[in-house]
């Protein structure tokens, strides 16, 4: 066998090694499962065989998953054929079911089978182990068990959504699915997936004791006298969890998610059905979650293109690895706090540079408060949280710079504050035995960096590398390269965010770059429609409703009122005369001149309230604007919901029209992991070519008529549209797989 390896003890036991060639962690591949059903096979015809105890060779885990692009291959493909309407769809199916076909065969062997996971066992690798009789997990820091498909747009298919069920019941399964949650050893023994926790090294032989002294060849639910926990469908408890369900699973993901919806029906229709016609059941919901374009995009994005941005897909050829060491922060505020956090986090030395001693140590301060949190939540020891404090060197003197691999600015956002600061660090850190090798970054959120480059001595090495708030959470990192910028000096800030664990998008020189341009159209449309009559409450309702993390009014209040308005100042007085001030601008100014300056001290669009509980819109907005508008009609609200979608699509669209971002894998990430972009879309541009050039066009136009100009597509756009194109197949890469 290619990818288990076998070997029969005295006492009968079977012990299948699950351990796949040339990869670093086990996944399913169509050879891997023919693999297993050969050791099913084994297991049922050879006499000599009293059980089978599967574990894995590898030191990383269990097993991730199942290989999508191999294994779904014939189910991704599936189109109705007009000659054969069914027959693509049953080759869906039939390579759909395969996983759940050897998983079946395996659970039915008459052989008792145990798994011993010895680390990461997600997706179809708990799939497989819910196949097995026993369940034995060890208690390793990284062990973790969970079902994260609806993650990807998809929900368990090898039959995670019939097992898991069957085994904790409907209502626990169903939380755990479609959150996608994973468990630590002890959140799974206590939640009922696993049997037995024991120390690492341990699950093999404990597996193995089992089958010696208990050993039972039969599913629970194979059994006679089996009920399911809490109550089948039509039990009076377990009717419950689904009319209920079914409004929790609604409000969660307001409709935007098939998979959700699918999940739910192939668990009610499963636990209804005998367990062979259930797993059948699965499958076809699978194949049909499979089908839709959300499905589609979700793959795409969250599995092939995470991967290939994840491994620096945006990285020059060409350009040699580097490690860097020393990182020197300007700025000890909440962002270089941050940055100096992560940066350590990676075993990076940081010098965190702010203008006096007592400004510094309040953010090394910061940083000790964010590794006191994660010690004590279990994420990390003292030993190491001391460890990660004492790379951190707090200090107001710039001739500590030198021998730093990368500076990174991170002062307040003021041009000639930046210059200072570009002038003074340089001075320092191009001296010295690193002098020809370090880079200078920025951290601007707006400034275009082609203006701060001007400060540099050498605007080769010169690069903006914009973090996301609050840095220890926000995965995106925006790479901005100008014309002068050295490919040298972007592999090198690229092997710095790679490093630190965060994802990298590089993007081209402009105001505001790729993300904040895209994403301040969704706030300023909530003003557009606060400045129309529609009621705050409706405007932030449908706003979620779109599948955004929250509504753009809650956005402007989260982002900092008083944040905004400075950068409404600074672009104003950047475009002078060509600035164009929109409705609503004027009244959040007034808010902060009155001290609303959003959750941050407790006063913005919403009042918070001092001992936490629930947010209520404040009572003056109503004198800035008169409503107008407090409940809409399904019509409305799907156009409410289409500008507040559509006005940051048709931003990115022009942003790739003019250059600023060129690869629509790195548009799709970065929408979604910069500032929430409707995740069940797959992202910005997928957005697009789900609808379609020509359709959005048209709906572009409709609602420029409508609403104005800044719905106009670009001629980018038109172009497209005639030619029938999508983003991918314009300006893809190789990488990204088609939807």
């Amino acid at each position: 066998m290619e990818n288990f390896k076998t070997e029969l003890d005295a006492d009968g036991i079977l012990l299948a090694t699950f351990d796949v060639p040339g990869k670093s962690m086990n996944t399913f591949t169509k050879s891997a499962l023919a693999d297993l059903s050969a050791i099913a096979e084994r297991a049922k015809t050879d006499v000599e065989v009293k059980g089978v105890v599967i574990t894995s060779g590898k030191t990383t885990g269990f097993c991730a998953g199942a290989d999508l692009e191999e294994m779904l291959g014939g189910a991704w493909e599936a189109k109705s054929d007009p000659n054969d309407p069914e027959g693509a769809l049953k080759a869906g199916f039939t390579a759909a079911f395969e996983m759940n076909r050897v998983y079946r065969q395996l659970e039915t062997c008459g052989k008792p089978v145990a798994v011993a996971i010895n680390g990461l066992a997600l997706g179809g690798g708990l799939e497989l182990s819910l196949a097995c009789h026993y369940r034995v997990l060890n208690d390793g820091p990284k062990t973790q068990v969970g079902l994260p498909e609806i993650k990807i747009g998809l929900f368990p298919g090898g039959g995670g959504s019939q097992r898991l069920p069957r085994l904790i019941g409907a209502q626990a399964a169903l939380m755990a699915m479609s959150e996608g949650k994973s468990f630590k050893p002890k959140e799974a023994l206590q939640a009922g997936i696993v049997h037995e926790v024991v120390p690492v090294g341990q699950e093999v032989e404990a597996a193995k004791t089992w089958i010696k002294t208990k050993g039972d060849a039969v599913a629970l639910w194979d059994k006679k006298d089996y009920k399911i926990p809490g109550g089948g469908p039509y039990h009076p408890a377990g009717s419950q969890v689904f009319i209920m369900g079914n409004a929790l699973l609604r409000k969660q993901s307001y409709g935007n998610y098939p998979a959700v919806v699918n999940l739910m029906r192939a668990v009610y229709e499963g636990l209804q059905l005998p367990f062979d016609t259930a797993i059948r059941v699965e499958s076809r919901y699978f194949v049909n979650t499979l089908q839709t374009p959300q499905a589609k995009a979700m793959i795409r994005t969250f599995f092939f293109n995470m991967q290939a941005l994840g491994k620096g897909g945006g990285r020059p050829a060409g350009q040699p690895k580097t490690d860097p060491q020393q990182v020197a922060v300007l700025g000890a505020g909440m962002m270089g706090a941050g940055i100096a956090y992560v940066s350590a986090l990676a075993g990076i030395r940081v010098i965190l540079i702010d203008r006096d001693q007592a400004a510094a140590d309040k953010g090394k301060a910061h940083c000790e408060g964010l590794i006191k949190k994660a010690v004590s939540r279990g994420k990390m020891t003292p030993e190491k949280g001391q460890g990660i404090l004492d790379l951190i060197v707090p200090t107001p003197d710039y001739g500590q710079i030198t021998g730093s691999d990368l500076v990174i600015e991170a002062v307040f956002e003021n041009a000639e504050l930046k210059a200072t600061v570009t002038k003074d660090a340089e001075a320092k850190l191009y001296a010295g035995d690193k002098a020809d090798t370090a880079i200078f970054g920025s951290n601007t959120s707006t400034i275009p960096i082609s203006l701060l480059g001007k400060a540099s001595g050498k605007p080769e090495n010169f690069i903006g590398i914009h973090f996301f708030s609050p840095v220890d959470k926000m995965l995106l990192v925006e790479i901005i390269t100008t014309d002068k910028t050295s490919d040298a000096t972007l592999a090198k800030a690229m092997d710095y965010v790679l490093k630190i664990k965060k994802t990298p998008i590089v993007v081209n020189d402009s105001r505001f770059f790729f993300a904040n341009r895209c994403f301040i159209p969704f706030t300023a449309e909530g003003l557009h429609l606060w400045s129309e009559g529609y009621a705050p409450a409706l405007i932030d309702n449908v706003g979620r409703m779109t599948g955004m993390p929250r509504g753009p009014l809650e956005m402007m209040d989260d982002v900092a009122l008083d944040l905004l308005v400075k950068i409404t100042s600074e672009t104003a007085k950047a475009m002078g005369d060509a600035y164009v001030p929109i409705p609503g601008e004027k009244e959040v100014a007034d808010m902060v001149a009155d001290g609303r300056l959003g959750r941050k001290n407790g006063k913005g669009f919403y009042d918070y309230p001092e001992a936490g509980g629930n947010k209520s819109l404040w009572s003056g907005l109503s004198d800035k604007f008169t409503v107008t508008t407090a409940e809409a009609e399904p019509e409305l609200v799907e156009e409410i919901k289409k500008r507040l979608l559509y006005i940051q699509a048709v931003t990115a669209a022009r942003c790739f029209e003019e250059g600023v971002i060129t690869d629509p894998r790195e548009a799709d990430v970065g929408s979604i992991l910069g500032w929430g972009f409707a995740p069940w879309s797959g992202g910005i541009v997928s957005l697009i070519d789900a609808i379609g050039a020509a359709k959005f066009v048209e709906e572009l136009d409709a609602l420029a008529a409508k609403h104005g100009d800044r719905f106009t597509p670009p001629q980018l756009l038109r172009d497209m549209a005639t030619k029938g194109e999508t983003f991918y197949g314009r300006f893809g890469k190789k990488e990204a797989k088609a939807a």
